[in-house]
């Protein structure tokens, strides 16, 4: 993530800001630009310009769920026939908001989308959704179990299926996410990584299957052809393959090619996104003591080339964010470890993205 600042007054803005807490401006993400920005009302109720000089001639509004809901602080182009930004057009279906508790639980769903769609952006990928590309596009599901007081109520199963991203909503009540990741053994268990992982599944459609890149996925990764349902079983009884530390980035990678991908993928966007706001951050470590963990200038841009120089940044910042983490008595930021093998597989996530973008531009 960029560091952002008004453009009225420098104050330093986050990417989750809707005013300027310093000048009280309006402010809002413009995906055109890559930036959060100031609004300045026109004559025209709801319709602002941006002092931005790449916005010169541009109108926006805001995204109806910024409006309506206070979800959402993305703008949207007065010109264009949607009243949703891109992000919110990429959701499809809303948790029921006259159950008490479920306006909270989406905003922080959405808002999480709103990061990895940020991310996905900038490495160039394409976003689009279901009502433009029916076929290839891709869609979010926000959806919440059953009441559990009536009978044979239905939970929902958070999942990829041909481009449609199901969340169940309780993965953003902080207590049932964190009673989810006890019981299920996990290291780390966040909205963000979910999404993360999720959209790996979409993408592993979009950038391997079918394509030149699926026999080279196969012999770092493993047949995908492998019954999905079977392994998944075989998972959920025995655990994680005996070897998984040696080979993966996470124990549920190893149940399957597909979820060793997305896992992968998850990670990647983890890399990507930290090494972007340390660089903006202008980070660099300079211990006391020689051979500890060093940056001697701020990392890499994320998603940049060489793989192998941002990779190496990396881990002096995962040193630094596990300790800062343990400082304030949480876990760690960051509790993987990469070998050898995983490190690779992050390699071709990377080229396999460069190769399919010839870059990575950032703004949509």
């Amino acid at each position: 993530m960029k560091v952002f600042h008004c453009d009225h007054c420098a104050q330093l803005l986050f990417f989750e800001n809707t005013h300027c807490v310093q000048c009280e401006r309006t402010v809002a993400y413009l995906p055109d630009l890559g930036v959060v920005g100031s609004l300045d009302p026109t004559e025209e109720v709801g319709v602002f310009t941006s002092p931005w000089p790449q916005a010169s001639g541009r109108s926006y509004r805001l995204c109806a769920n910024y409006i309506q809901h206070q979800v959402c602080n993305w703008a949207v182009d007065a010109t264009g026939e949607s009243s949703l930004c891109i992000s919110c057009q990429l959701t499809r279906t809303i948790p029921d908001l006259s159950r008490v508790g479920h306006l909270a639980l989406w905003a922080k769903l959405e808002n999480a989308k709103r990061r990895l769609i940020y991310t996905l952006a900038g490495l160039g990928l394409p976003v689009a959704n279901k009502t433009d590309d029916p076929e290839g596009g891709l869609i979010f599901e926000f959806l919440a179990d059953a009441d559990p007081a009536l009978p044979d109520a239905e939970k929902v199963l958070t999942g990829h299926n041909h481009g449609v991203i199901t969340i169940n909503i309780a993965e953003a009540n902080d207590g049932e996410r964190e009673t989810r990741r006890v019981a299920l053994g996990e290291p780390y268990r966040t909205l963000l990584g979910h999404l993360r992982h999720e959209v790996g599944h979409y993408y592993w459609n979009v950038l391997i299957d079918g394509t030149d890149r699926t026999e080279p996925f196969r012999e770092l990764f493993g047949d995908e052809r492998l019954d999905y349902g079977k392994a998944l079983q075989a998972h959920y009884c025995n655990g994680p393959t005996a070897d998984w530390t040696s080979r993966f980035v996470s124990g549920y990678a190893s149940s399957h090619p597909w979820e060793d991908w997305a896992e992968t993928w998850a990670h990647y966007l983890h890399i990507v996104d930290t090494l972007e706001t340390a660089a903006a951050c202008g980070l660099n470590l300079r211990p006391p003591r020689k051979g500890d963990p060093s940056l001697s200038t701020a990392p890499v841009p994320a998603g940049e080339k060489p793989f192998d120089r941002w990779i190496a940044d990396w881990f002096p910042i995962t040193y630094a964010l596990n300790n800062l983490n343990r400082g304030m008595g949480l876990p760690d930021g960051y509790p993987f470890v990469l070998p050898p093998a995983a490190i690779e597989k992050l390699r071709f996530v990377h080229d396999t993205i460069h190769l399919t973008t010839g870059g990575a531009p950032t703004g949509f």
